[in-house]
């Protein structure tokens, strides 16, 4: 296996056995921070007033490191290629041109039986290894159920694409159809450095491409759009709210990694370069990144043995946002639920919280959102 990739797979998400002990002593790791000059941990300002100050210039800093990314287009040029009845939804499938040489394969899931305009998920897939499953939200894998046709089901209208380099993508990089899967990864990230700008920009990029798609249907509720998505699905959840306040809540189920605290635990492997953005530790860490999401309501689920996510550092991010949600009298709005014993999975449980969030969040009264 290669060493960019992030995960491996039984019936359940796993961590790549090399993850699964510590690859770095932690004497190695305090002595590599040490001698980085790190960023202190991010403290809240203590008023709304300076908060919302301070807020602009942390947004306006992460643009910044994701590096020169091409303006997106005012409006995304898609083309339906197919439309299809499956009872109680309908699917269509879509491609829209990103801008910048790629173009962009996605469903689109519209329920039938409401009226108006509805609630909205755009669903963020995982990585796992799996470059040739991408959007494909009809399966199983690594959740209960096939989440597009439940959340359809549900009421929701619901979107996935494909990120850089799965599904539809795979083969699709800078060295052609040739190379695929950890390779064309590697690939697609060495043109991005070149070109000054980062892969995770890029895949960022184009979901806020899909959401700018979603904002424009007519069966959009555009003030209802919720995000979500387990492993790399959840760090682009998170990441979203942080840089678009179009995202009204969010689900990120097991990924809300504090870099620091992974360094510390000598887990850098368990996540592939996509997944890293370059002088972010000179300016803050993951904390400052959530607080960019209050006062919107927000659901991380972890477990506690997740070695992607160090729960050291999952405490320390809570430690840290609760306090802007303070600010702003919404302490509730803000929720991480971490399972004891518990390591990269999603299990019923946990998708049944989702339903239960999303739903009082995207469909109750306006007060409780």
């Amino acid at each position: 296996m290669h060493q960019f990739n992030a995960f491996c797979l039984s019936s359940l998400l796993c961590l790549v056995p090399g993850a699964l002990v510590a690859q770095t002593n932690p004497s190695e790791a305090q002595r590599w921070l040490a001698g980085a000059d790190l960023t202190p941990a991010f403290v809240a300002p203590a008023s709304k007033a300076a908060w919302e100050l301070e807020r602009p210039q942390i947004r306006a800093q992460l643009w910044q490191l994701l590096g020169k990314l091409p303006p997106r287009p005012k409006a995304p040029r898609v083309q339906v290629l197919s439309r299809e009845d499956r009872g109680d939804y309908t699917v269509e499938k879509f491609q829209f041109d990103n801008g910048a040489g790629a173009t962009v394969p996605g469903y689109l899931l519209l329920p039938k039986g409401i009226s108006g305009r509805a609630p909205t998920i755009l669903f963020c897939h995982w990585h796992g290894g799996e470059y040739e499953i991408g959007k494909e939200i009809f399966q199983a894998r690594h959740m209960p159920e096939p989440p597009g046709p439940a959340l359809a089901r549900r009421g929701y209208v619901v979107l996935a694409i494909d990120a850089y380099c799965f599904g539809e993508r795979n083969g699709c990089g800078p060295d052609g159809p040739s190379e695929k899967g950890a390779d064309g990864e590697a690939s697609a990230c060495k043109f991005n450095l070149w070109k000054g700008r980062t892969l995770w920009g890029m895949i960022i990029r184009d979901d806020l491409m899909a959401l700018d798609y979603l904002a424009s249907r007519p069966e959009v509720d555009a003030e209802r759009i919720g995000v979500m998505g387990m492993s790399m699905g959840a760090t682009r959840a998170w990441w979203l709210m942080a840089l678009d306040d179009r995202l009204k809540t969010g689900v990120p189920i097991c990924c809300l990694t504090r870099y620091q605290n992974l360094i510390e635990r000598g887990f850098l492997s368990a996540h592939s370069f996509y997944y890293f953005v370059p002088g972010m530790l000179n300016h803050f860490d993951t904390e400052a990144i959530v607080a960019l999401i209050a006062p919107r309501p927000v659901l991380f689920l972890d477990g506690d043995s997740d070695k992607t996510s160090p729960v050291d550092g999952i405490h320390a991010i809570e430690a840290s946002v609760r306090p802007v949600y303070g600010l702003y009298g919404r302490e509730k709005n803000f929720e991480s639920v971490v399972y004891t014993g518990q390591g990269h999975l999603y299990t019923p449980q946990m998708w049944q919280k989702t339903l239960d969030w999303l739903d009082a969040q995207l469909k109750g009264a306006p007060g409780r959102r």
